[in-house]
Parts: structure tokens; sequence; C-alpha cells
């Protein structure tokens, strides 16, 4: 099974790349973030017509996440994280797909820091971090698949010292990555390269695609009972070529199922 994560940036404007991508790519699971599109616009039909079922949680203008699921429906589980009935925004849905138990997250950027975007971010995390232990205390193979906005250790980050103060690189910020990763979740893409530039997103801004100054935002987090089915993992970096690119990549790791293995 492919599973895929993948910030499109807009999937209104985005639509022919994200279509172009899948046809490359054939992705058994996508978590896509940042639709930036109302409930109601998600081109569900479209995608079933690519045989993808979908699930999503649109939010107008901002955020939004989803996951699509090639030649099946996803079986929705939860739409929203828990611990905060008050939040409204679209950042976390979850979904049963071919036996794995699939999260998809889009988490706060934090910016600018401090301040009340930085709190927030990391209230979000904290509520993230728990819910996590609460997955792991079920014993399900699960994925947590997603834009985490977080640069977990200076090897994730072409070397620079602009961003010191960006609340992608906060010692909070990665603490609070690091806290996930002590409850027993694996960095799947770091599982198989321990080392280099492992690059997922690249800013528009002063010409940091061309000159390969890049960052890892995007991660997999696997689940005991699936990190030792994990065999493959790689970032699309030529969808970060095309014209009209997100400024993100998709990553994308493949685990063994129990379907999957007869066919290795």
């Amino acid at each position: 099974m492919r599973i895929a994560t993948f910030n499109i940036n807009n999937i209104g404007k985005r639509l022919d790349n994200l279509i172009a991508w899948l046809a490359e790519a054939e992705p058994d699971v996508v978590c896509l973030q940042e639709l930036k599109a109302e409930q109601g616009a998600f081109p569900a039909d479209l995608f079933g017509d690519l045989g993808y079922g979908a699930v999503w949680k649109g939010e107008r203008s901002w955020n939004g996440v989803a996951i699509l699921a090639r030649g099946e429906d996803p079986v929705l589980t939860r739409s929203s994280l828990p611990g905060d009935p008050s939040d409204r925004q679209a950042r976390y849905i979850e979904a049963a797909v071919g036996g794995v138990l699939i999260g998809c997250l889009y988490l706060p950027n934090g910016n600018p820091r401090p301040g009340p975007k930085f709190a927030y971010k990391l209230a979000w995390f904290e509520r993230l971090v728990a819910h996590a232990g609460e997955l792991l205390a079920t014993g399900a193979p699960i994925v947590l698949a997603g834009d985490y906005n977080v640069v977990p250790t200076p090897r994730d980050i072409y070397p620079t010292r602009s961003l010191d103060g960006n609340a992608l690189i906060a010692p909070e910020s990665r603490a609070a990555f690091a806290r996930l990763l002590d409850q027993g979740w694996s960095d799947a893409l770091r599982v198989l390269q321990p080392s280099g530039p492992l690059w997922t997103f690249w800013s528009y801004m002063r010409e940091r695609w061309p000159a390969d100054k890049g960052m890892r935002l995007d991660h997999l987090l696997l689940s005991p009972q699936l990190a030792g089915r994990l065999v493959d993992r790689g970032v699309d970096r030529w969808v970060r070529g095309e014209d009209n690119a997100s400024d993100h990549a998709p990553a994308w790791i493949e685990v063994e199922t129990r379907a999957s293995a007869g066919r290795h």
C-alpha cells in the first residue's frame, strides 16, 4: 500500500497538478492539506471518476484536509482533533482504509512567534500528542500523515540562520514532535533515509526552489504495528517543478499489507 501526503495549497487552483500526479504516481491513499475550499466545493465526483473514494473537511478560503483511497471508500472515524470543541479550523480528519487507520493533519504554522498564533500551534500540538497516545493504545496499524509545519532537526533544513526565530524550527515545536516519537511512533521517511537532504517544501520566495533550499515539513508517522511493514519511501520532487505547483511536493511510503504481500 502506497500512502502519500501532499499539501496541495489550494485544490481549486491546482486540481490539474493533482490529477497529473495521481495518474503518474498511482498512490493507494492520499492525505491532502490546505484545500482552501468549503465543504461543498470539494470535487468528490471527479475523484470518483478517477477511481478514488474520499472523505474531507473543508473550510472556506483556509485550511481543509481530505483522505483519498484508490478503489474504495474511506470509512470516516473522525473529522476533527479532540480536546477543544470550540476549535472550528479544518485541520484533522481520520479514516480507515484497507485495514489501516489513516490520520491526516495540517498543523498550524504558528508564525509570528511569539504571539497568539504560536500559542495556538503549541496548544494544537498538545492535543495531537494526547490523541496520538490514545490511538497507540488501541494497538491498531496507524499512519499519522500530513504537513506538521515542523522541521524536526537541523538536518531537515538547508543551511541558514535566517529562520532562527521561525515557529517551524522553534525549540518548543521540535520538542512537541519529539514527544510524539517518544510515544513509539516511527518517522518513516527518516527510518529509510537517516541522513542527507529530504526536502518536502521549498518556499516561493527568494528562488529557493531553483537553489534547492528546502526543508522537511511533511511527515508520515507509523505506529509500531505498521513500522515493521515499511518497505519504501520517497518524495516526488518533480511535482514541485511543474507549472503552477504547490510549494510542497508529495511525500510517500510503501507498507506491506496482507493484500500486497502476495504481489511481491
